[in-house]
């Protein structure tokens, strides 16, 4: 059975970039007990706006909490605060619980927890409920042009 692709998947198809595609009939951290991971490794994408309408995405291990603070500063910004859920999909492209950092509708500015370096590979969302990625943390960093910052609590 051809395996249906995602904005995320074509996105590193096109660059060259190895990864490797893992399914779960599961959500949040039991998704890492259900794939036999580390829950540190397995991380999930946040959207975030400021008080001016700028967008910003961060990714988290899913056994960790975003520090607005932390996170605000990180991209410049006074205050941030978690986006509607209502507004996801639109801004996006990607629906609660699918949001990939790669292939959304447009490129955000995008922080990856420096807990990530610790990994060979990190797991984040394929942009399909149930469709993880793993690959390495530069390359999803060079995809999206992110930075590195300790953004958790």
């Amino acid at each position: 059975m051809k395996q249906a692709k995602t904005n995320a998947i074509r996105m590193l198809d096109r660059q060259k970039i190895h990864y490797e595609l893992r399914e779960f009939p599961l959500d949040g951290q039991k998704t890492a007990d259900y794939l036999g991971l580390p829950h540190a490794m397995i991380f999930k994408t946040l959207v975030t706006t400021d008080t001016a309408g700028k967008y910003f995405v961060f990714c988290v291990p899913t056994s960790e909490e975003l520090d607005l603070k932390k996170a605000a500063k990180a991209v410049g910004s006074k205050r941030i605060e978690m986006l509607k859920q209502k507004d996801l999909l639109p801004l996006t492209g990607y629906v609660h619980g699918g949001c990939s950092p790669v292939g959304m509708k447009k490129l955000f500015p995008t922080v990856l927890d420096s807990s990530a370096k610790q990994w060979e590979t990190i797991v984040v969302s394929a942009g399909h409920i149930g469709m993880l990625m793993e690959l390495a943390p530069a390359d999803l960093i060079q995809m999206v042009n992110a930075t590195t910052e300790s953004i958790t609590k």
